[in-house]
C-alpha cells in the first residue's frame, strides 16, 4: 500500500503518547488468513486501534462516504486502501469490493452499529457487515472497546491526562451457512443479534445498551 507502514508507525507513536492500551484475549486471533473483526463503535479513535493492534497490510476498512469530503480523512483512507461506503443505501459496489478482498485473505474490520454511539452504550446494529461475513463463510472475532468515547477523550487530553483504552477480544466463531427454513431477512437479524450479543458480553454491563436484556447474553456469560 502507498504509505501504510508510515501511517501505522504514526498511529502507534500517537497511541503510545496519549494512552495506555490494554489488549485482552489477543491470543484468540484466528489462525485463518481471512476473517472479520466486529466491534462496538464509541469514538473516532476506534478505527485507528485496528492499525495499532494488527501488523498486516490487508486490513479492509469501510469508511463512511461523509469522510470523502474532508481532504485529510480522504487522504488517510486512500493510503490504507479504505473502501468508501454509503451507510444509508445498499452500496453494492463497496460490498463487492470488500467481499473480493476478504476472499483473497484480507481482514475486514466492521462496526455493525454503523455509527458512533453517543452514549457509549450499544445501539441497534445493521446487518450489512454481518451479511458479508456470512456470505464469505469466514470466522468473526468479537471485540469490545472501552475508553475511546469522543467526549471522554477530549476531556482527558484537555487536562493533559493519558487515556486508558482497553480492547477485549472474544472467541472467534463462524455463522452457519444453513438457512434452517428461515427467510434471509430473519436469518440476518438472528446473526446480527448473535454478533452483537457476543460483543455485549465482553463489555461492562452499563455499556450493553440495546442488547442488555437479550436472553443470549445470559447464555454467553454462563
Amino acid at each position: 500500500m502507498k504509505a501504510y507502514k508510515l501511517i501505522r508507525l504514526i498511529v502507534r507513536l500517537f497511541f503510545h503518547t496519549i494512552a495506555r492500551i490494554e489488549l485482552v484475549g489477543w491470543e484468540n486471533m484466528p489462525s485463518s488468513k481471512g476473517f472479520v473483526i466486529a466491534s462496538n463503535h464509541i469514538g473516532r479513535l476506534d478505527a485507528f486501534l485496528v492499525y495499532y493492534a494488527l501488523d498486516r497490510p490487508d486490513i479492509i476498512m469501510l469508511v463512511a462516504e461523509k469522510y470523502k469530503d474532508h481532504a485529510f480523512s480522504r487522504w488517510m483512507a486512500n493510503q490504507v486502501d479504505g473502501i468508501f461506503i454509503d451507510r444509508f443505501t445498499p452500496d453494492v459496489r463497496a460490498l463487492r469490493e470488500a467481499m473480493k478482498r476478504m476472499q483473497n485473505g484480507g481482514v475486514l474490520a466492521i462496526a455493525p452499529e454503523g455509527t458512533r454511539s453517543k452514549s457509549g452504550a450499544l445501539i441497534q446494529a445493521r446487518p450489512g457487515g454481518i451479511y458479508l461475513a456470512w456470505k464469505a463463510g469466514v470466522p468473526i472475532l468479537p471485540v469490545a472497546v472501552t475508553g475511546t468515547q469522543d467526549a471522554f477523550v477530549i476531556d482527558r487530553l484537555k487536562h493533559f491526562k493519558r487515556l486508558d483504552i482497553k480492547a477485549t477480544v472474544g472467541t472467534a466463531f463462524t455463522l452457519s451457512q444453513e438457512a434452517r427454513g428461515k427467510g434471509r431477512e430473519a436469518l440476518l437479524q438472528e446473526y446480527t443479534d448473535e454478533v452483537m450479543c457476543r460483543i455485549a458480553a465482553l463489555l461492562p454491563e452499563e455499556m450493553r445498551g440495546e442488547y442488555a436484556g437479550h436472553p443470549r447474553i445470559k447464555e454467553l456469560l454462563t
